[in-house]
């Protein structure tokens, strides 16, 4: 197992930008204006949600999507029960309520085995498969065999195509095949990168840096995580910029340089002091004091 290294920084997948649009399968309403309104407000919930999240505000972004995850079941509309589903699994599983989060994900694949999508339910079980990867619950290498697989049925929407290149990368860098790892990275950088989407691209610049921290190449680590912090800089990511600086005291602590670390360590806990978040400041206390 991979141990003193930033594995699982929290980063939520609500699918804002994908570009796999169905039509609902219910049948037409009495008040059809009434029904679109609700799948406006999910819509809207679900971008609401990511902008809480982005700030650290995981139980909040949880509530929106409750409710928003009616709007959906009132509609009928299985595209958007089963995108609701996978962002409120991913919240769950980020708030450490890990049993509730694959009950999304299942509920997920249910919906999108009766709506009998084939691209969907691979979708689905990708982000099932992420879970099973960072919780330990499934060997890397089945989880890398099951995201090969399932990838090939994606092929309407490139932010899903770039999603499952993430977590083959992160099934890699478990199995400790570090350059595969960084180029299937990569590939999923080159997708978001010319697609402009910069969180996801933050996150993959800082699998990177885990990647390159893993196999001893700390300066190049340190590269990543600047170009990762800066995109999140760039869309007040506040999240991400304070977890970004606890990976680079962590890579600096690997590398033996202390004194950087620690400057690392107060920028990151400075951000969630800002954002209200005590138990994170409490957690790079830690680092800090050992």
């Amino acid at each position: 197992m991979i141990k003193n290294i930033f594995l699982n920084k929290p980063r939520i997948f609500l699918l804002l930008a994908a570009l796999i649009v169905f039509a609902s399968c219910s049948t037409s309403p009495k008040n059809p204006e009434d029904i679109y309104q609700l799948r406006a407000q999910a819509e809207g919930g679900i971008e609401a949600a990511n902008k809480e999240a982005a700030k650290g505000n995981f139980s909040l972004a949880l509530t929106l999507l409750t409710n928003y995850k009616r709007n959906a079941v009132l509609t009928d509309d299985s595209s958007l029960i089963i995108r609701v589903c996978l962002a409120r699994g991913n919240i769950l599983f980020s708030l450490g309520r890990t049993d509730e989060a694959f009950t999304e994900w299942e509920q997920a694949l249910a919906e999108a085995r009766r709506y009998n999508n084939a691209e969907l339910l691979s979708i689905a079980e990708i982000f099932k498969a992420r879970g099973n990867l960072l919780s330990n619950r499934v060997p890397a290498g089945l989880v890398l065999e099951e995201v090969t697989r399932e990838s090939r049925n994606i092929r309407t929407s490139r932010q899903f195509i770039a999603f499952s290149w993430q977590v083959r990368s992160l099934a890699l860098r478990s199995l400790g095949s570090y350059t595969e790892a960084e180029e299937a990275a990569k590939r999923s950088l080159d997708i978001h990168g010319k697609d402009r989407l910069l969180e996801n691209a933050s996150y993959d610049w800082y699998i990177i840096a885990s990647v390159r921290s893993l196999a001893g190449n700390y300066d190049g680590a340190l590269h990543a995580l600047n170009e990762s912090i800066a995109l999140d800089r760039r869309i007040e990511n506040s999240w991400g910029i304070a977890s970004g600086y606890r990976a680079m005291g962590d890579v600096y602590r690997r590398a033996g340089k202390s004194t950087e670390a620690n400057e690392a360590y107060e920028r990151a806990k400075a951000i969630y002091i800002a954002m209200g978040n005590e138990s994170e400041a409490s957690e790079i206390n830690k680092r800090l004091m050992n």
